[in-house]
């Protein structure tokens, strides 16, 4: 099972960073997130692959005809945040009411329920796992938030399945896709996204990819932009991360999937037995 999705975020989305951390500063930046999307649907009907896109509401209120046309190309939508914060930032009430304008955003454009959800910077820890709940009570049924190794972000590096299961918390259960991690000298280690993707040599990717009974991809328009603006503020290690691998990022990923198949959440979502999946349990929010 291999899984295709991206966030669907400008190239100034980063998190933890003093002069693109809230909306009020995003709109000083050139907005590239259109042209960029429409490269990778393009990219996507050639190759005939469906994938999920994960869509900012801030983004969505801006681009609404963006929104439409991935949906009108047959691919899933879910959500990312409104506001694109860290989750383990937020307290209860403003993780709730950031998620509930998200939905709101998307289904007034859409016209539909949405009901699958990814964090911005995959940022559940152990500590606020409660998350689960407040999305239970939202209406979300399926997460892909899970980031099951070390992260600056987030990161659950002792999260114990490399593979879909059912988290429950308080009552609640939901279905979770986790990012797949590979062992490399005694670590976890990611390939299947963003930086990360861009990095490793195509051929360790396909081989691992060959290997691994399930592969969680995750990508945002602008890992394939090599044109973006250079955000000066940077540190050197975090400027690497951002824009090593930009040049050759989108041939390498037409690669991958036309070297392997790939679908969309909701496609996975029907192929698991969830009555068999393995089951991870957190503590009550209200306990």
């Amino acid at each position: 099972m291999r899984i295709l999705t991206f966030d669907i975020e400008d190239w100034y989305h980063f998190l933890e960073h003093r002069s693109t951390k809230t909306a009020n500063q995003w709109s000083a930046f050139e907005p590239r997130v259109r042209q960029n999307t429409y490269r990778i649907l393009d990219l996507l009907e050639r190759s005939g692959q469906k994938a999920t896109f994960f869509v900012i509401g801030w983004i969505a209120e801006k681009n609404p005809e963006v929104v439409k046309d991935i949906a009108s190309a047959g691919h899933q939508i879910g959500l990312h945040s409104y506001g694109h914060q860290l989750i383990w930032q937020q307290t209860e009430e403003e993780f709730r009411k950031d998620l509930l304008k998200n939905i709101s955003v998307l289904e007034n454009i859409l016209g539909r329920k949405v009901t699958i959800y990814r964090a911005p910077g995959f940022s559940i820890k152990k500590h606020n796992t409660h998350a689960f709940e407040v999305m239970a009570e939202a209406g979300i049924t399926a997460d892909a938030s899970i980031f099951p190794a070390l992260r600056a972000h987030g990161g659950m590096p002792d999260f114990p399945y490399n593979e879909p299961c059912l988290i429950q918390s308080g009552g609640i259960t939901i279905k979770e896709f986790p990012v797949n991690y590979n062992h490399i000298a005694g670590f976890r280690t990611v390939l299947s996204g963003g930086g990360y993707f861009r990095f490793w040599p195509y051929f360790v990717i396909r081989s691992l990819t060959k290997r691994a009974p399930y592969v969680m991809s995750y990508f945002h328009p602008r890992d394939f932009d090599i044109s973006q603006p250079l955000l000066r503020d940077l540190g050197p290690y975090r400027r690497f991360r951002a824009y090593y691998g930009l040049s050759h990022s989108l041939d390498k990923l037409e690669k991958w999937i036309s070297d392997f198949h790939f679908t969309d959440l909701a496609t996975a979502d029907q192929s698991i037995d969830w009555d068999n999946a393995p089951v991870v349990k957190y503590g009550t929010l209200h306990a």
